[in-house]
């Protein structure tokens, strides 16, 4: 059994309303949520020469291995 309303004039069904208001709200679920997240450049690196620009590199590389680890 279906129950009709009268909306703007027009007879809708109560199971049309169910699946638009469903869909309403799964909708602007979908829209709300963040979208993929980058990754953040961080500040640029002033070293005054190449090998310290290199060591700099090489420690954060090292520190983000190690925070992985500790996540695991």
């Amino acid at each position: 059994m279906v129950v009709y309303y009268t909306i703007a004039g027009r007879q809708i069904g109560s199971h049309v309303l169910s699946m638009a208001t469903l869909g309403t709200t799964f909708l602007g679920c979908y829209l709300a949520m963040p979208g993929k997240t980058d990754k953040k450049q961080g500040p640029p690196i002033k070293a005054s020469s190449k090998d310290e620009e290199q060591f700099i590199q090489d420690f954060l590389k090292n520190i983000e291995a190690e925070e992985k680890k500790m996540k695991q």
